[in-house]
This record gives C-alpha cells, sequence and structure tokens, in this order.
C-alpha cells in the first residue's frame, strides 16, 4: 500500500506541476510525440494502433485521437510507461531503443532526434494537450528534382506550416509512401530511388496533413516526333503529351474489325452481327468511325447496358433482410435510372434528385437508393449512407473516417460527423410491401424536436456537430430545412472537381480499363491523376458541356488514344497507366452471357422474367445464373467499384470447358449453328459466318487450313462446325475485348 500510495503522489505532483515546468522549448505532446510514434509506426494497425492494441499497449491508430494517447501513455497501469523521476528508465524510451525487450525491435539509438525528444518530453512532466497551441495546416515538399533517370535518387524535405504563420523542417517526423514502389521506392528519411522508367506520386504525411510530389524518370531513348503527331481531339493532345515526356512508343492504330468489335462491347455490350461488321469493313468513308460512334450512342442497346452500369453504382438490389421493396421496387428503381439514361439527363440533375428525394416508393422509385442504404438502422447518419453518397457522388472514401481519421487523407471523425449531419432528419417508414409501400420523410421521430439545431454528435468527443461539406465550409441550416438540399447544392456545384472528377474518372476507367485515378473511386490530393492535364481538361468539359455523359463517351470514343491497338512493342509493354495501347480485358459477366446468346441464338431463362430477355436487361443482381455468379456479377452490397470483379480465375476455365449447357446451345436444332447448316452455304462461308459473329473477323490462312483439316477428319459437318464453335466461344480473342 505505501508503494502505491507513493505513486499515486508522485502522479498528482507531476501533473500538478506539468505546466509550470513546460515551456516554449518543451516538445508538444500533439506536434511533437505523436507524430514520432506515427513516424515509426508504433500507432499503426499492425502494432498498437489495432483495436485492441499489443502486449496491453494500445494507441489511436494513426494518433487520431490524441487525448486518449495521452491517458494510455501517461496514466494506464500505474504510469508504468513513464518515470518522471528517471526519464531515461521510462519504458517509452528502453523499448524502443532496445534496452528492454520489444517485439517491435529496436527503432531509435538514444542519441537520435526522436529520443531526445521524448526525453524532452518526459523531462517536463510529459504535459499533455495544449488548445492554444499552433496546429498544422499545410505540408510542403521540395523534392530538389522532378524529373530524373532510372538509378537517381533525390531527397525529399518537408515544411509544416502552422496556423500561427510559423513553418518548420518536419522531413524527420514525416510518414513517407511511394504510390508504385516499382518505379519509385523511398525509404524512411524521404531519400527516393528511381527503381526504373515511368511516373509516379510520393505521399508525406505529417500531423493530420499530406502531400505529394509527382516524379518522372523518362525512359532512355526518346520517342520519334511522328509516333505523337496524328490526333484526333485534345484527349489525344494530353495522352500523347505525357507519351512523349515518358519517351513511350504508343502502338498503331486498330484496324477497322478489331475497332467495330471492341467499340460495340464497350459501348452497348453486344457482338456485331456479321451484317454489320460486312457494311463496315466495306464503307470507305475517312469518317466511318465518328458515323458509327453517333449511331451506336443511339441505339436501344447502349441504353440497356448503361442502365445496367448505373444500377451497380446506385445499388439497386432488394434488401439482404426484411426487404421491404421486392422485385417490384427493385424494377421501378431500375425503370426509373433508364429513363434517365434514355433521355441522356444531366447527371447533376439526376444527382440533386437522388440525393434530396422524399415520398413513397410506388411514387418516387429513387427512394430506392435511401432503402439499401440507410436499412433498418432508426437513426440514419448512423447508416452506410453518409460514406456510400461520398463515394457514389463524389468518389471520395470516408467510411473509415467513421472511427477513425483517414489514413491516407486530411479527413478527420469530425468531417466524418459534420458530413454525416446532412443524412441526420430523414426517416424511413418502413412498410411489409403486403402492407403498403415505404415512405421516405424529413423528420425526427419526435417531430417536436425539429425545431432543434440539425447535427450529430460525434461519438468520441461527445461534441454536437453541425451538418458541413467535406471542404470544411460551414453551412447555414435552418431547423426546418432539409440538410439534404444544402449537401445536394455543394455536391453538384460547378466548383467541386470531386463530383465532376467522380464521374469522368468512372466512364475513362470503363473505356479504357484503367482510370486516370486508381481504384477510380479514392479521388484524393495523396493519390493524384496519372495525367493531371488531361484529368482537368476532361473534368472542365464535362462541367462547361452540363454534365453530359455521352458527350464525354463521344469523345473518348472518337480519340486515337481510345483506337489504338492492343498489341504491345518492347518499349511499351509494361506500361498499364498511360494508355499507349488498348488493355485488354475480359468481358463482364452479363456481356459474355449476352455473348453466347448472341453466338448460339439460344436464350436462358431467368426466374420472373420472359425468355429471351438479356442479362444486361435484368433489374435484379440476385436472380441465379451460374455463370454470371462466376464471371464477377457484383451483388451491389456496397459503393466499391471493385464489387464488380474482372479477375481471370480457373474456375471460368473449368466453367466453360465443362459446360454441358453452352454443349447444350451450340449443338441445338433451333440454334444458330443448326439454322445455318440447314442453309445452303458452303463449308467457307459457313466458317466466315461464325468468325463474324464471334470474333467480328474473317479467318486467316492458318486458320481455315486448320479448320478444313478438321472437316476431313470423319467426324461429320454437323459434328465438325459444332466442334469449330466450341472452340471459337473458348477462345481468348472471344472472351476478352481487344
Amino acid at each position: 500500500m505505501t508503494v502505491l500510495r507513493n505513486r499515486l503522489i508522485l502522479l498528482i505532483c507531476m501533473f500538478l506541476v506539468a505546466p509550470a515546468m513546460a515551456s516554449a522549448q518543451t516538445p508538444s505532446f500533439v506536434n511533437d510525440v505523436e507524430p514520432i510514434l506515427t513516424r515509426y509506426g508504433c500507432n499503426q494497425g499492425s502494432c498498437h494502433g489495432k483495436g485492441s492494441g499489443q502486449n496491453g499497449f494500445r494507441l489511436s491508430l494513426r494518433g487520431y485521437a490524441p487525448e486518449w494517447d495521452h491517458v494510455w501513455i501517461t496514466r494506464e497501469f500505474s504510469s508504468r510507461r513513464i518515470n518522471p523521476t528517471n526519464p531515461e528508465a521510462s519504458l517509452l524510451l528502453q523499448k524502443p531503443t532496445g534496452q528492454a525487450a520489444h517485439e517491435g525491435g529496436v527503432l531509435m539509438t538514444k542519441d537520435s532526434p526522436a529520443y531526445m525528444v521524448l526525453l524532452d518530453w518526459i523531462s517536463a512532466g510529459a504535459p499533455g494537450i495544449n488548445k492554444d497551441e499552433p496546429s498544422v495546416r499545410r505540408l510542403k515538399i521540395d523534392s530538389g528534382k522532378r524529373t530524373l533517370k532510372a538509378g537517381d535518387t533525390t531527397q525529399l524535405r518537408v515544411t509544416a506550416e502552422y496556423s500561427d504563420g510559423q513553418s518548420k523542417d518536419v522531413t524527420w517526423l514525416t510518414k513517407f509512401d511511394s504510390n508504385d514502389a516499382g518505379v519509385a521506392a523511398v525509404n524512411a528519411a524521404g531519400l527516393v530511388k528511381m527503381e526504373r522508367s515511368g511516373e509516379t506520386a510520393v505521399r508525406a504525411m505529417f500531423a493530420g496533413q499530406v502531400a505529394v510530389v509527382l516524379l518522372t524518370a523518362p525512359h532512355q531513348i526518346a520517342g520519334k516526333a511522328e509516333w505523337y503527331a496524328a490526333r484526333n481531339n485534345f484527349i489525344d493532345d494530353h495522352v500523347f503529351k505525357k507519351l512523349a515526356d515518358l519517351h513511350i512508343e504508343p502502338a498503331p492504330l486498330c484496324d477497322d474489325a478489331t475497332f467495330i468489335r471492341r467499340m460495340y462491347l464497350d459501348a452497348m455490350g453486344v457482338l456485331p452481327t456479321p451484317e454489320e461488321v460486312r457494311a463496315f469493313l466495306a464503307d470507305k468513308n475517312g469518317d466511318k468511325r465518328a458515323r458509327l460512334i453517333d449511331w451506336v450512342l443511339e441505339r436501344p442497346e447502349f441504353v440497356d447496358f448503361w442502365t445496367l452500369q448505373m444500377n451497380d453504382l446506385l445499388m439497386n438490389r432488394k434488401e439482404s433482410d426484411h426487404d421491404v421493396r421486392g422485385t417490384k421496387g427493385v424494377r421501378g428503381f431500375h425503370d426509373w435510372i433508364r429513363q434517365q439514361v434514355a433521355r441522356n439527363r444531366p447527371w447533376d440533375e439526376m444527382t440533386r434528385e437522388l440525393l434530396t428525394v422524399t415520398g413513397a416508393t410506388h411514387e418516387q422509385p429513387a427512394v430506392g437508393y435511401y432503402i439499401v442504404n440507410v436499412g433498418e438502422q432508426r437513426e440514419s447518419h448512423k447508416s452506410s449512407v453518409v460514406a456510400n453518397a461520398a463515394q457514389t457522388f463524389l468518389g471520395v472514401r470516408i467510411g473509415c473516417a467513421q472511427c477513425h481519421n483517414h489514413p491516407l487523407e486530411k479527413y478527420t471523425q469530425d468531417d466524418y460527423y459534420h458530413f454525416a449531419g446532412f443524412f441526420s432528419r430523414i426517416r424511413l417508414e418502413r412498410k411489409d410491401p403486403k402492407m403498403g409501400p415505404t415512405n421516405l420523410v424529413v423528420s425526427l421521430p419526435d417531430v417536436k424536436q425539429n425545431k432543434n439545431p440539425i447535427g450529430v454528435t460525434q461519438p468520441r468527443t461527445g461534441k454536437f456537430l453541425p451538418p458541413q461539406s467535406l471542404d470544411r465550409v460551414a453551412n447555414k441550416i435552418n431547423p426546418d430545412q432539409d440538410p439534404r438540399t444544402v449537401l445536394a447544392a455543394w455536391v453538384t456545384d460547378t466548383r467541386n472537381e470531386f463530383f465532376a472528377g467522380a464521374m469522368v474518372n468512372r466512364i475513362w476507367a470503363h473505356y479504357f480499363s484503367v482510370g486516370l485515378v486508381e481504384p477510380i473511386d479514392d479521388l484524393r490530393e495523396s493519390n493524384p491523376p496519372t495525367n493531371p492535364e488531361l484529368w482537368r481538361a476532361l473534368v472542365k468539359e464535362f462541367v462547361a458541356k452540363k454534365y453530359d455523359r455521352k458527350l464525354i463517351m463521344r469523345l473518348i470514343l472518337n480519340s486515337r488514344a481510345y483506337q489504338l491497338g492492343s498489341q504491345t512493342k518492347p518499349a511499351n509493354e509494361k506500361d498499364l497507366r498511360f494508355y499507349s495501347h488498348y488493355y485488354v480485358r475480359r468481358l463482364q459477366s452479363e456481356v459474355l452471357h449476352d455473348a453466347i446468346y448472341t453466338v448460339t441464338g439460344i436464350p436462358d431463362s431467368f426466374d420472373g422474367y420472359p425468355v429471351g430477355l438479356r442479362a444486361v436487361q435484368i433489374p435484379d443482381p440476385s436472380v441465379r445464373s451460374p455463370l454470371l455468379a462466376v464471371f464477377g456479377r457484383p451483388e451491389r452490397i456496397t459503393a466499391c467499384a471493385c464489387e464488380r470483379s474482372s479477375d481471370v480465375t480457373l474456375v471460368q476455365t473449368l466453367h466453360l470447358l465443362g459446360s454441358d449447357e453452352n454443349v447444350r446451345k451450340i449443338s441445338a436444332a433451333n440454334g444458330r449453328l443448326m439454322e445455318l447448316l440447314k442453309s445452303k452455304k458452303s463449308d467457307t462461308e459457313l466458317m466466315d459466318e461464325l468468325m463474324l459473329v464471334t470474333l467480328a473477323r474473317l479467318p486467316n490462312d492458318r486458320e481455315r487450313k486448320l479448320f478444313m483439316s478438321h472437316l476431313d477428319s470423319g467426324r461429320g459437318r454437323a459434328a465438325a462446325f459444332q466442334d469449330c464453335l466450341w472452340a471459337l466461344v473458348n477462345t481468348k480473342e472471344f472472351l476478352f475485348n481487344h
């Protein structure tokens, strides 16, 4: 008891005298100690920063809650981690220097700056948070050189600008990361080495602030000027300038047969018919690609296909439990989305309606967006609608900030809950579909409380936070006002680059396979576009043309960059980010399903839908289909674009090779092949027809010879052609868009 009493007295004295001991030279817990814990990885998720801590010691993840960290370091377990009377004996110093057993190993030496800061802080009485001390407002990086050669090094220097106007070199306290360590590796001290030719961003993180620098290492041999000369529109100006800067050779244009198949599949998810291919190949007009693009963008298949993409984006599905819309509600929202796509409704108008919709599901199908995001959560601001709305409409991932500050960006817990305040007044009056429609109203459960200020309580600090946009500009919202109207106005403001950029990036990634920003729905300052000038030009054009999605698609499809071939050369085979060639990719699950339907002429039956309906047209992602499941159809559970898988797996290969269903369709008496066999077409004509319907091209000499050899093998004409079609359906050329 005597020992415990002495420790308590010592602890009380320490905190009573700490303010007096602190001076202008005393290290700040927030500005000096916390950055050390972050810089050396102590508060990372792999160490003491995970929820349960490690070996009895926990810290807030990356220092998002310094008030908790100070208590855990100085007071937990009878203050055993610091020793004010003998600071050098503190566990906080002995463990990272290896003087005491430490699972994390030796992190610093006794003569290091980090050790001296911690020693001075403990010696000063381990003072806590001073609310009056300046905070970091901005980071700046001085890289010395931004264009280097492979093998070169450059030292980054980071300066922190504080709220009181002072600036300080914080390089030694900064945590560095490279967006692509294969191009540029950076060590803990900020020394960058260019590993190979290319371009990438390096991030610097300090005290909750992030800054980036773009580092470039062109290929050794400059490209020929004529490689970059031919251009169709401003997209090509920026793409080919970047390729020229990096000395990357672009692929030549794809041929007409490749173009028509590529564009049909990318723009409307269907294969061109043999008749369409023949007509296009025979057309000698110089503008035939542009005219074909215009025609495709007006076809109903284009509307169907982009209705599917928008249904994915808006997560249109039945609820996992206690669904209140049913299939009818999913179809209603699907039909509403299709109407918007068909009329090419501006994205800002559509977004405002989605964000501010009220009413019953049978009258306002867009209420379905809130039903799947809010679900049964009685307090809407605690539901997934907060994070999902930011990711869907802004391409910003703030979900992690619900529990802790964003690990790679400036967004804090306060930012998240300020944003959540916009959804704090919506309420779903849920009903079983048999009892009537579910209704969305703007009101608290107790209408008498609607006169109170609008906002939510931050669970960690207990502070009441009014609605505030992610740019941290305060909003004045009256208690009787729907806060979502203010949110919708900010989201769709022409100055909000995230709103326009999110949609532009989604469209770009759809046609080029890789977004200007990757992941495509993770826009942030620390994840800059691979071609910033092109990004700004596209965003500017999208805003200037009133958020016309089809206009951006037309620009992309007409660009020379989109029409480049997919074949690579040694000079560009490693390029996966700068669009020197078309990036080959597997067909989407629904597109592949429909392509097999087109080739065989035999449809699948989907429960509850008429026979002959294409998979692209099915509103409900829960409709059973083994092929769609195997090939990555999304369940629309999250707002993340990653939910739709484009991976290539062994299971997919086995599914196609061993599919009795495909064999049945190919050999069906009422299928395309059997109808062709009944015609008077020659073997050569039949071969041409099958090649055109599957690959949108005619066979080459080697393929003709191979097929004729198989035809003479004694299998019989029908069986030989069935083998041929089965083989074509299983080729990479059929399964991939190139």
